[in-house]
């Protein structure tokens, strides 16, 4: 369903270093964009991507990231820089409880195209359905 990746982390006394290669995560990037100062009451997310992946990095701070694949859903809080979260195609997503300056990295397998995202709840679970 969903995994928790460890990105390689260089340590060093002037301070660590992460880098996310090819062999890190499964897929060619294709888009790269990140959230930021969201409100600690809002949420992100309220999804699902028919054919494209994301991995999801906690750059700053943390939040919460919500899985459903449409029979059990689990809660994966991110909060270090060096473990991403590898969530494959057909998995509804939210993201709450931001703290305060956190930012998320999200590197996706594809571009922007609307007609990727499932956007209602309903139709979701109608989707995993068939």
């Amino acid at each position: 369903m969903f995994k928790l990746i460890d990105i390689p982390k260089i340590e060093d006394r002037r301070g660590n270093l992460s880098v996310i290669e090819h062999d890190c995560i499964p897929f060619d990037i294709k888009r790269v964009y990140y959230l930021y100062d969201v409100p600690s009451d809002s949420y992100r997310g309220g999804h699902a991507h028919k054919e494209q992946s994301e991995f999801l990095v906690a750059l700053s701070g943390s939040f919460d990231v919500i899985l459903d694949d449409g029979v059990e859903k689990h809660t994966v809080m991110l909060n270090k820089p060096n473990k991403g979260l590898l969530i494959p195609t057909k998995i509804w997503r939210e993201l709450e409880n931001f703290s305060s300056g956190a930012v998320c990295l999200v590197l996706a397998s594809g571009a922007f195209e609307e007609a990727d995202y499932i956007r209602d709840y309903d139709q979701f679970k109608s989707f995993k359905s068939t």
